[in-house]
């Protein structure tokens, strides 16, 4: 897990160009969204796309995105439990 969480962060600041972070500056557990990393609506489809692209995720229910999305170890959660690469 703690590969795929580093992995992931990497992707994130990756596909969202958040050139002036690392991965170490993202805490597993802070929230994505809001008060914590501050990402937005257009970062949410960008996710939905990394998730399809990378992992063969296909969301059915984009409601589940807020839970899916609260943080990079919610999301890591949801990858291994759904994960089709």
């Amino acid at each position: 897990m703690e590969n795929l969480i580093l992995q992931l962060k990497n992707q994130i600041i990756e596909a969202l160009n958040l050139e002036d972070m690392t991965a170490a500056d993202i805490d597993d557990n802070e929230a994505l969204f809001g008060d914590g990393i501050g990402l937005d609506s257009i970062d949410a489809l960008e996710l939905i796309v990394l998730l399809e692209r990378e992992y063969g995720i296909k969301l059915a229910n984009p409601a589940e995105g807020k839970e899916i999305f609260k943080s990079v170890a919610s999301i890591a959660d949801y990858i291994s439990r759904n994960r089709k690469k």
